[in-house]
């Protein structure tokens, strides 16, 4: 007959105990919090008069309209598109672009130059970015109420574009560069703007 030998627990490694040993030691300071919760996302205070905005002049590119849909609706930002774009633009085709983001932007059609400079008539300064003759974003003063605009991807702005801004900004960029993609210029350029005139989005979009 033979022996019979009670089965031995494996030894816990050094590392495990220590694990167990950190973990009893915090859980008292986590005691009673909440657990998190991702937030749903919900519309922001759109544009009005006193609020910044963002415009394409003519923009060329499908992709791009959608990448700056997004970007209004995380910054709680007004988008303006000056026609006629490069490509068909429809209220349809503005739905697809905007995917899920179409409810928490305002997305403002103008037929032409014109007429987007009558439908903006009170909505403070007209920010021109450009590649020429401009004071760089860094040294530059923004408003709570300008607009900032930027040109064609293929083309940029043309000469009467230029003679109606009220001021033009450019992006420092590294020699040899020819130029930034557009939305991620208009991200540094509103990312810096919004910064000096307190204008993120701040707690009330995330539901604080």
């Amino acid at each position: 007959m033979s022996a019979h030998f009670p089965k031995k627990e494996r030894e816990p490694a050094p590392e495990e105990v220590a694990g167990e040993t950190l973990v009893r030691r915090l859980r008292p300071a986590f005691a009673g919090l909440s657990p998190i919760r991702a937030l749903a996302p919900r519309p922001l205070p759109m544009a009005d008069g006193l609020r910044m905005r963002l415009a394409l002049f003519q923009p060329d590119i499908p992709q791009n309209l959608g990448a700056a849909i997004r970007l209004g609706a995380c910054l709680g930002v007004c988008l303006d598109v000056i026609e006629p774009c490069g490509f068909p633009l429809s209220e349809a085709a503005i739905r697809r672009a905007a995917l899920d983001y179409g409810a928490l932007v305002k997305v403002e059609r103008h037929a032409s130059w014109d007429i987007f400079r009558a439908n903006t008539k009170g909505c403070g300064r007209l920010v021109l970015f450009t590649t020429t003759a401009a004071t760089p974003l860094h040294d530059f003063a923004f408003q709570p109420d300008d607009t900032l605009l930027f040109g064609r991807e293929s083309a940029g702005a043309p000469p009467f574009v230029h003679e109606a801004a009220d001021a033009r900004v450019i992006i420092p960029i590294a020699a040899g560069a020819r130029s930034l993609n557009v939305v991620t210029a208009a991200s540094l350029a509103l990312g810096e703007a919004l910064r000096q005139t307190n204008g993120f989005p701040g707690n009330a979009a995330l539901g604080l």
